[in-house]
């Protein structure tokens, strides 16, 4: 397993550009297996589990082409649906989350769609019953196999629908959606998730022929076509990196320049940040952070002590949650963080707490922070990354502590963020990688 070293306190100064977005990408690549017309989509991210994706298209028949780097053209003319049946799909599809979504194109494309139980973040349950209530609302039959953690869907044609689903699932609203685009008759998904990035892929859709209305909202109506064509796409900014940035660049005491950040999409996110007492400008498309020596935690009208939770869009994203957590333990004063969607995100903070952070781990989804206000700094330990954003979250807080850090697993940080060390180095942070 590799590993960082990180040596702490240093401030950056610089221009950083966001890498492409991993959620999107994770919809968008697996759109392509809808036609068999060549798709060209850019600014895509070559993080681990991206790359994994493309992976597992490649093994199914998808040509894929590496025009340069973040830009791809796939076609999936020629697709070995008896790769579904293997042991290496099994192990494959396994490895990572996002290949769920496969299964709604291959379902409507082809009549059937197999995955195995899908890993990802240990950071409590993720229940799928969303995705396959969804396919046979559509009419598809449904299988589990049980002995073998093995899903699969069969359907001779797919039929429009009425649906009000259980949860706003980003990756369950599209997963369906993929599958209704080709399905007979209108279909109607309620309590849609209407995440940025699933107005992409509604809008990736829709410039292959699909007909969707209300995108954007939480109600997304479909006129089923017979087929769909190729089209050239590029994915938006990744907001969880703009937002890591920016809880980095205020831990820090750094004076950064986030470029291209599409403001636009970004929702309540700087106005969070804003909050935990972060000062930032809009500079066109741009976001400046200034040295922040001291921020301020704000405090509700009636001075109750502020809550940062999170909540489906457009209300704050789960996946800033550890950030703005480990942000908050140099600010002055106390906000309650509460992780309203995963019982197993908030364990990282023992961490944090062998540092030198107050924090009260309430229960598994609350945790209180008393900012130290500088006044005590963070010290170096060694510790291991045990998802994504708790990940980058310990590697904010190491970069900010006295000492030298060693964070362990940091492949899990690889699967979500592209060559951080070597981006982060330049602007005067000093992270080393060890093989």
């Amino acid at each position: 397993m590799s590993y960082f070293e990180i040596e702490g306190g240093h401030s950056l100064k610089g221009e950083i550009t966001p890498q492409g977005a991993k959620n999107e990408a994770l919809q968008i690549l697996c759109a392509v297996l809808l036609t068999a017309e060549p798709i060209r989509i850019s600014n895509i991210p070559e993080i681990r589990d991206v790359l994994k994706l493309i992976d597992l298209l490649k093994n199914l028949g998808v040509k894929v082409n590496r025009i340069e780097k973040g830009n791809y053209e796939f076609q999936a003319n020629n697709v070995d649906l008896d790769f579904l049946d293997s042991p290496e799909f099994k192990v494959q599809g396994a490895a990572l989350r996002g290949s769920i979504m496969i299964v709604g194109p291959l379902l409507a494309r082809f009549g059937k769609g197999y995955i195995p139980s899908p890993g990802g973040d240990k950071i409590g349950r993720r229940r799928l019953d969303t995705h396959f209530e969804g396919f046979i609302k559509l009419g598809a039959k449904f299988e589990y196999l049980a002995d073998q953690s093995f899903y699969r869907v069969h359907a001779e044609s797919l039929y429009g629908t009425f649906m009000h689903l259980d949860e706003a699932s980003v990756t369950g609203t599209a997963n369906i959606l993929m599958a209704a685009v080709l399905a007979k008759g209108e279909t109607t998904i309620y309590n849609a998730a209407c995440e940025p990035y699933l107005q992409q892929l509604c809008n990736m859709l829709v410039s292959m022929g699909a007909n969707i209305t209300g995108i954007g909202s939480n109600k997304l109506i479909i006129q089923g076509v017979n087929t769909l064509k190729g089209c050239e796409h590029r994915c938006l900014p990744d907001m969880i990196e703009i937002g890591s940035f920016i809880g980095m660049a205020a831990i820090t005491q750094s004076e950064i320049t986030l470029k291209n950040c599409r403001i636009d999409q970004l929702g309540i996110i700087p106005r969070t940040f804003e909050r935990l007492g972060i000062k930032m400008e809009f500079r066109g498309d741009d976001i400046y952070i200034p040295q922040n020596d001291h921020y301020e935690i704000d405090s509700f009208i009636d001075g109750s002590i502020l809550t940062v939770s999170d909540q489906i869009w457009p209300g704050f994203t789960p996946d800033l949650i550890s950030i703005a957590l480990v942000t908050a333990t140099q600010a002055r004063g106390t906000v309650l963080i509460h992780q309203k969607m995963f019982e197993s995100r908030l364990f990282f903070v023992d961490n944090l707490i062998d540092m030198g952070a107050q924090i009260i781990l309430c229960d598994p989804h609350r945790a209180t922070v008393i900012g130290l206000d500088r006044k005590t700094r963070l010290k170096g330990i060694t510790m291991s990354s045990p998802d994504i954003r708790a990940g980058v979250a310990l590697l904010i807080a190491a970069m900010s502590a006295k000492g030298k850090s060693i964070i362990k697993n940091i492949e899990q940080i690889d699967r979500g963020y592209e060559k951080i060390e070597e981006r982060l180095n330049p602007l005067g942070a000093k992270i080393t990688r060890f093989e």
